[in-house]
């Protein structure tokens, strides 16, 4: 089974998690000119990243499930918006698609316990946990999703 994991944001971690590898990384939705960018721009070049990976060789049409790190809770108004924008064109696009995707979100400490054992751990103890298991994450952002699919793999 192949499934697409994320940690929604403006810098979007993403794994993909493919019978036994798992292929990562970030990426960066923040405005490229804030003066010259709407502010939608993000969510296009997000939505834009979903369908790239899609048509990805040789992953096309065989992402058989989405999961993302639900955050209940946000530090700030901005980061809650950024979210729940990032959030519905997640939700938008795998409905979108013919046959829809399903999708799931996990909550962070459970992502977190799973991982470190700890449901409150850390930026620096996530990366640290990743790393231990052989993953050359750039940032938090990657390493939580390849936490997730590492624990939703342990699921299916």
């Amino acid at each position: 089974m192949n499934i697409l994991s994320l940690d929604l944001g403006t810098n979007t971690g993403w794994a993909l998690s493919t019978g036994g590898a798992i292929i990562s990384g970030t990426w960066r939705n923040k405005p490229a000119n804030a003066r010259y960018e709407g502010g939608g721009m993000r969510y296009l070049r997000f939505r834009k990243q979903l369908d790239d990976i899609m048509r990805a060789t040789p992953y096309r049409d065989s992402i058989h499930a989405v999961y993302f790190e639900e955050v209940r809770r946000h530090r700030g108004t901005d980061a809650a918006h950024v979210y729940g924008g990032m959030l519905a064109i997640l939700t938008s696009w795998c409905e979108s698609l013919d046959p829809p995707l399903p999708y799931e979100g996990v909550p962070v400490g459970e992502i977190k316990k799973h991982l470190t054992g700890k449901g409150n751990a850390d930026k620096p103890a996530m990366i640290a946990a990743v790393r231990a298991l052989g993953y050359d994450v750039t940032d938090d952002n990657e390493a939580d999703a390849i936490a997730l699919a590492l624990l939703v793999r342990g699921r299916t």
